[in-house]
């Protein structure tokens, strides 16, 4: 039995009057992952298919053809199709993966029936379409490793997050076997969003490890949505592409929190590793003792001169200190100056007095001379040769 394109065969004077049945698939909502096929025309058994019957698939579906329990045929390509006992398993593919080959050969297994109807048989569409809108959000917070290289911040914090995510079938046969089964009706996805929903956030403290390895910040991750996605379907491929069959298309970050206290201890920190730059620390003295002196200037409830006196007091507190570590500024300033100017040490003196940095002198135009070498024997040389051993110049 098989499946074969009714565009092929419509001219065909065997199967021009042995069309019985017409089975198709009204319309697949978001909500409905499976349905079972409709017979639009035909009478006799629902589960009953008979030779030369046609099946009709729309865009965005995939049909299987259950046998006996068992799947013996697929078709994820557009159009009208004829089912012939006389032929051999097909499978239409469409734009699904080669991986679904692999599955339909290792579960499809052929049932013979040596051209008899079978007892039962069904169609089902399943939809591939993109499922939007699954809404997700974590209850307890997600750890996440924050890493900031230029103070030496390496801590984890606790996150809050929540958004929304797609996946669709990318394996109907997978699909089918290990998740819907042979319903007979419709197999909606209210009945596996909590579960994808746990599992999901399950996955969640792995692939943050993996974003956070990349040097995202975390009040960054709503711009590098498809990082996560990416590294979500790494960490759910076992189960959910090589077990239930479907993957995650997208994955979108409405918004993204840490806690007060680790938000305060990372401005401390980043506040603190400013301050490792002596001038950065010598503005900040002298920022707060500018205002220290205006709070002082201002304090007139004891007299003019004990508002004098505050100034005096403000001013002297920690002066020394702003100006030493200025000082040690501009001595880390004048210690790096020397390694950013050109290096002197190339510069060779000709026999005319003239210094010259190039290869000939600027004055007379003689060349620079050899540098000297040792040779391992001893021997002090010029040339590219030793002229004592005759070794080669290192």
């Amino acid at each position: 039995m098989g499946l074969l394109q009714a565009a092929l065969v419509a001219g065909g004077s065997v199967l021009s009057d042995q069309w019985r049945d017409y089975f198709y698939c009204p319309s697949l909502s978001s909500d409905v992952l499976l349905t079972k096929g409709v017979k639009k025309a035909g009478k006799g058994n629902d589960n009953i298919i008979s030779n030369g019957s046609i099946i009709a698939v729309n865009e965005g579906q995939c049909m299987i053809l259950v046998d006996q329990g068992q799947i013996t045929e697929i078709c994820a390509e557009a159009g009208e199709f004829v089912y012939d006992t006389s032929t051999e398993p097909s499978i239409f593919y469409g734009n699904l993966g080669e991986n679904i080959v692999a599955s339909f050969k290792e579960f499809g297994k052929r049932v013979g029936f040596g051209g008899a109807t079978a007892k039962d048989q069904r169609v089902y569409f399943i939809n591939t379409k993109e499922i939007l809108g699954n809404k997700y959000g974590t209850v307890n917070p997600v750890p996440f490793r924050v890493v900031d290289t230029n103070i030496g911040l390496d801590m984890d914090v606790s996150l809050k997050c929540h958004g929304e995510y797609s996946y669709r079938v990318v394996d109907p046969v997978l699909f089918y076997k290990n998740i819907c089964g042979n319903v007979s009706g419709e197999f909606t996805r209210d009945k596996i969003d909590s579960q994808l929903k746990s599992e999901l956030l399950t996955a969640l403290q792995p692939a943050f490890a993996k974003v956070s390895d990349m040097g995202i910040r975390y009040s960054s991750l709503p711009g590098h949505t498809t990082e996560i996605a990416d590294a979500l379907n790494e960490v759910l491929s076992k189960k959910w592409t090589e077990f239930y069959g479907i993957k995650i298309s997208s994955f979108g970050v409405s918004s993204v929190t840490a806690s007060e206290e680790d938000e305060k201890t990372i401005k401390e920190l980043q506040r603190a590793g400013a301050l490792r730059n002596p001038n950065m620390a010598a503005a900040t003295i002298a920022s707060a003792q500018a205002q220290a002196m205006q709070d002082a200037a201002k304090n007139t409830a004891t007299g003019p001169m004990m508002a004098f006196a505050g100034m005096n007091m403000a001013q002297q507190a920690g002066g020394m200190n702003a100006q030493q570590l200025f000082e040690m500024g501009a001595q880390q300033n004048a210690q790096a100056a020397p390694q950013m100017a050109p290096a002197s040490a190339s510069s060779w003196t000709c026999s005319c007095g003239a210094t010259n940095s190039g290869n000939f002198c600027t004055n007379c135009g003689k060349p620079r001379p050899a540098a000297n070498w040792t040779c391992s024997c001893g021997a002090v040389n010029t040339g590219n040769f030793c002229t004592n051993c005759g070794s080669k110049r290192p």
